[in-house]
């Protein structure tokens, strides 16, 4: 029987086509397989550099775009099979919260607009007060003062203050999953650890569970269970927080923890080492491992077939030929385990 309000992505693919007859494509995500929610609340980072596929898998797992391979299943049902009161229903249990807040809000209309709309589309108050009171309940959930947001316009509020009122509204339609797409890169560093934190506790408190995509490494490490780390719209390692960042396999996830800068000025920061090319990208064919332009540990073998994610321990897998010992991690098995 399929787990109630379990999100998952099975050999999902994005390839967008363009000029004369689509002769030209682009694959923007490669077979990924993923699961997130179900009967246990958890928090899962989708980590990659900016181009690497995390915000087109979003909007894969939102329903947004259609998968041009494989499918997404949400409670055990494929999207493109739903029907409208399925729908409906994965609309209200799915949330998102997108990177600027600004672009959310029509600027026409106060931001009592964006928290009212969805109880009255989704029948969730008998009447306006009872909106009034659930908006107010809401607000002061993410620590807003409802006296000092309602009936204000968007540009009103500070960028801080707008995505947290888009968690607000999240929670409005009691979700079961909030997808968070680079939520803190637009606002001021003071007030992510606030914004975070207020996320942290959707798991704890509502058991809500939570799909955070990021470039940051360092706030995937703080608030996350697991990750899924992209590279060229392909997951390259996947496993439990604390062992993919602190004790990285893949030779991509360790360059984007050795480009981190350090707080001691006297430790180099290794950027150019982490991210040199081995050789021109343009001469190498597209088959193979699509880190293999970059990689400083690339081998003939990685000119052929792309790696499978083969599992390095308990905790994690990879998608590397160094790894080729180890068992290989079916998709099916990613997508309905945790590693």
């Amino acid at each position: 029987m399929a787990e109630a309000g379990r999100l998952e992505a099975i050999r999902a693919s994005m390839v967008f086509h363009a000029g004369f007859r689509n002769r030209h494509s682009k694959t923007a995500v490669n077979a990924v397989s993923l699961a997130i929610g179900g009967a246990k609340p958890t928090i899962t980072a989708i980590v990659g550099e900016s181009g690497s596929g995390k915000t087109t898998l979003a909007n894969l797992l939102l329903g947004f775009l259609a998968p041009t391979g494989g499918e997404i299943h949400y409670s055990g049902k494929n999207l493109a099979a739903m029907n409208r009161a399925e729908r409906m229903t994965f609309r209200r249990e799915v949330q998102a919260i997108f990177q600027d807040p600004f672009e959310v809000f029509n600027p026409f209309y106060m931001v009592d607009h964006a928290l009212m709309t969805p109880l009255r589309m989704f029948g969730l108050a008998g009447n306006g007060d009872e909106a009034r009171t659930l908006a107010e309940n809401a607000l002061s959930t993410v620590g807003l003062r409802p006296q000092d947001t309602l009936g204000r316009y968007p540009h009103q509020l500070s960028g801080g203050q707008r995505q947290r009122v888009m968690i607000a509204r999240a929670l409005l339609l009691k979700p079961k999953i909030i997808l968070a797409d680079e939520p803190v890169s637009m606002v001021d560093a003071s007030l992510r650890s606030t914004i975070l934190e207020t996320l942290y506790k959707l798991r704890q408190e509502a058991g809500i569970s939570l799909i955070y995509i990021t470039h940051d490494i360092t706030t995937a490490y703080q608030v996350a269970d697991h990750v899924y780390v992209l590279y060229g719209g392909t997951v390259v390692e996947a496993g439990a927080a604390e062992a993919v960042i602190t004790r990285p396999q893949h030779p991509y996830t360790q360059a984007l923890i050795d480009a981190i800068p350090s707080p001691d000025p006297d430790v180099p920061w290794h950027l150019e080492e982490a991210t040199e090319e081995k050789a021109d990208e343009a001469s190498i064919a597209a088959a193979g491992c699509p880190y293999r332009p970059r990689c400083l540990q690339a081998m003939d073998v990685c000119a052929g077939d792309p790696p499978p994610l083969y599992r390095v321990d308990g905790e994690r897998a990879a998608a590397c030929y160094l790894f080729r010992q180890g068992a290989v991690v079916s998709a099916e098995e990613m997508a309905r385990t945790t590693l």
